[in-house]
């Protein structure tokens, strides 16, 4: 049974049909030359927007947010007009989506900076992990990521208002709204955690100001956008591309009280169980106590997301755990993926060799039920 996965929700002014949404699945699919959405994308997005809320894939907010090839970005012309078609072809089909917001700050490559110049971080910390980028024949591999530099006072003056700006793209754009992607390595996250942020200025030392960065960056998207337009993604205990945290549930336990100044659309949170595409087998026993912490602290809607089934949905949900459940990898695989938890449908598999890069195939030709 999956009754409470499929009641009804709001979350701010819109409301969703049903609790099955599809969490941001990065697939390196952008037209080239300018990181475009092209039609290829618009119809795999099509395909999914039974999904209760489509959150698209992370979005880079300027050329410098970019660590990935061929990932898609919010910050020029053709990318608006890009992000377009695919809104117009979910709300097309009955759907709603959500741009998410990126910045993946030490987790590039000089290939992708303005200038080839080294990527940004809290601090010039070595990062453990490799990013994705385009070798001299124009294939895509697995490369080496240099130290970062720190970024000074007024770099991050200007990455807030890159945010700022890329929230109004994506609303010119016709997205429902945006979320904010604070989680999995990248630079917000970077902040937050104590162990990729060693400043000693105002962004860096206690958790007021670890936190900072991120909570001026909710300010500045809400006031563009509307609170109720925006969600804010967060991977606690994480540890992707080097993360870890001293004192996490103090850290996020703040953070979850510190969002309720806004009425937000939701918080978004990943369990640990997975660190980056491949699932963790010693994820930090401490979650399961955390996420019911973390849950009372924060007093608006919750979507969980990290290898949930239907029936483990439907549980989370029954119990108080979340409101809002986010599949990833069975969406890659299950364009229809609400239909078949509801009628308890045998789900394909997907090609984890067709995850990143590439044509159509294990894209957008895996077969619906109805």
């Amino acid at each position: 049974m999956t009754s409470h996965l499929f009641a009804p929700i709001e979350i701010g002014s819109l409301k969703l049909n049903h609790r099955v949404a599809m969490a941001p699945l990065t697939r390196s699919r952008a037209t080239q030359p300018g990181n475009v959405p092209g039609a290829m994308n618009v119809e795999y997005y099509r395909q999914r927007a039974s999904a209760a809320l489509i959150i698209t894939e992370a979005t880079q907010i300027s050329q410098q947010g970019q660590g990935y090839a061929w990932t898609p970005g919010i910050h020029t012309a053709e990318q608006i007009d890009g992000w377009r078609a695919v809104a117009d072809a979910v709300h097309a089909e009955g759907g709603r989506i959500f741009l998410q917001l990126w910045h993946v700050g030490r987790v590039s490559h000089p290939s992708f900076q303005p200038g080839g110049k080294l990527p940004v971080a809290p601090s010039a910390l070595p990062v453990r992990g490799k990013t994705f980028v385009v070798d001299a024949e124009g294939n895509g591999v697995w490369g080496e990521i240099p130290t970062p530099q720190a970024l000074t006072s007024e770099g991050i003056a200007e990455i807030v208002q890159d945010y700022r700006q890329a929230a109004r793209n994506a609303m010119e754009a016709g997205m429902d709204g945006v979320e904010i992607h604070a989680g999995n390595g990248y630079l917000l996250d970077q902040f937050i955690n104590s162990d990729s942020n060693h400043r000693t200025d105002a962004y860096g030392g206690s958790i007021e100001n670890r936190t900072r960065l991120l909570l001026e960056v909710v300010d500045a998207v809400t006031a563009k956008v509307g609170a109720g337009r925006v969600g804010v993604r967060l991977t606690p205990m994480g540890r992707f591309m080097g993360m870890g945290d001293a004192t996490p549930e103090a850290t996020f336990g703040y953070i979850a009280r510190r969002l309720n100044d806004w009425p937000l659309a939701y918080l978004h949170l990943v369990e640990p169980a997975m660190v980056g595409t491949v699932k963790d087998e010693v994820a930090d026993p401490r979650w399961d106590a955390m996420i019911l912490e973390m849950r009372a602290a924060y007093r608006g809607v919750v979507m969980l997301a990290g290898g949930y089934d239907g029936q483990t949905a439907d549980k989370a949900i029954a119990d108080g755990r979340a409101d809002i459940i986010a599949f990833g990898r069975p969406f890659i695989a299950n364009p229809d993926l609400p239909y078949r938890l509801r009628s308890s449908e045998a789900l394909n598999s997907p090609d984890p060799a067709t995850f990143f890069g590439g044509s159509t195939v294990g894209y957008t030709d895996y077969p619906k039920v109805a």
